[in-house]
């Protein structure tokens, strides 16, 4: 089964273009780590709530920023060693630049593909 991560940020407000541009800049580095199986960048721009489950609609758009601005990295590898290569990889070259970006350290949550 592959390893996978699922990384939650919150960025600063008036860092958005720049965080951006940086996990852009970063893609192609994170696209070449050693046993990479999916790499997917997700940006927080809808939400849903009951009404929109029950009535079978199409999610509501985000209208404005409270706090930050919300996105996740989900990334599956072949294993959890090469998972252990590409976090150094990712700490010793984009990581600080990151977390200047962010409003709080970023969450990560780690597991094992079921299916």
């Amino acid at each position: 089964m592959p390893f996978t991560e699922l990384c939650i940020y919150q960025v600063k407000p008036q860092k958005v273009e720049e965080f951006e541009a940086l996990m852009q800049e970063a893609q192609s580095f994170l696209a070449e780590q050693p046993g990479l199986l999916l790499l997917r960048f997700i940006k927080r721009n809808y939400r849903i709530d009951m009404e929109q489950i029950k009535d079978g609609l199409p999610p509501l758009p985000i209208k404005r920023i409270v706090k930050s601005v919300k996105y996740m990295l989900y990334w599956e590898f072949d294993t959890k060693e090469n998972y252990g290569i590409a976090q150094k990889n990712l700490y010793n070259s984009y990581w600080k630049a990151i977390e200047k970006c962010l409003i709080m350290p970023h969450d990560k949550y780690l597991g094992e593909g079921l299916f």
